[in-house]
């Protein structure tokens, strides 16, 4: 049984406005196995794509390497912009070593309410992925259940929006509580592209441009949240 715990610490700093939550980067990331291209920090898997997608809609020029200057380039993004990161999963374990979702096993979550607690300025949290079993909505829907935390629906076409209330501080008066809206954002991995493939906008799009594939798809969706 292999041990993955998660290798990065959240990066949140006091003026975060948005959190980017997914679950566990690929084991090789915790035992220090890193490819060619992988940069490592968050979302550092060069096939995970989420930095191609900020990196096509800000034109940032990225370095795709194991380099500092690589990890500097993606916390400066990250600053500048008041974007944080932290993956709901602390740890899991797995039978067999790779970055499948579906095969972690005596999950341990991290605390995403008492970060948004900590830091009061975050008012959006954007999943990497939806409702599947063991993805980042799913988690924070497990999570949320200790705090009697319920997620309300404010859109359901992709991406699905949610919204839900908590006390910014632990002495939940009226005055203290706030709404935080939830992005469920396309899910960067490959086996996403099925599911984008089915979907009516993507048939329009794609009828109207043959040359329109599914990271575009991604990178349009993303550009008005990141």
């Amino acid at each position: 049984m292999f041990k993955h715990k998660h290798p990065y610490k959240p990066f949140i700093k006091k003026d975060t406005t948005k959190l980017i939550v997914g679950t566990l980067p690929p084991p090789r990331f915790s035992t220090g196995e890193l490819l060619e291209k992988d940069v490592d920090f968050c979302y550092g898997s060069y096939y995970n794509s989420l930095w191609l997608f900020i990196d096509k809609i800000h034109n940032l020029k990225l370095r795709y390497d194991n380099s500092n200057e690589a990890i500097k380039e993606r916390k400066q993004f990250l600053i500048q912009h008041k974007i944080g990161v932290c993956d709901i999963v602390e740890s899991a374990e797995r039978e067999k070593v790779d970055a499948s979702d579906l095969g972690m096993k005596n999950i341990k979550l991290r605390n995403i309410i008492s970060y948004l607690k900590e830091y009061p300025k975050i008012d959006t949290l954007l999943f990497t992925g939806g409702n599947s079993k063991n993805g980042p909505e799913y988690f924070f829907r497990r999570h949320i259940k200790n705090y009697n935390i319920k997620l309300q629906l404010v859109n359901n076409e992709v991406p699905r929006i949610h919204q839900f209330v908590i006390p910014s501080e632990a002495r939940e008066s009226l005055q203290s509580k706030r709404t935080i809206k939830t992005v469920s954002l396309t899910s960067g991995s490959g086996a996403a592209n099925i599911s984008i493939s089915r979907l009516p906008l993507y048939k329009q799009l794609k009828a109207k441009n043959p040359k329109f594939n599914t990271f575009d798809f991604r990178v349009m969706q993303y550009r008005e949240f990141l």
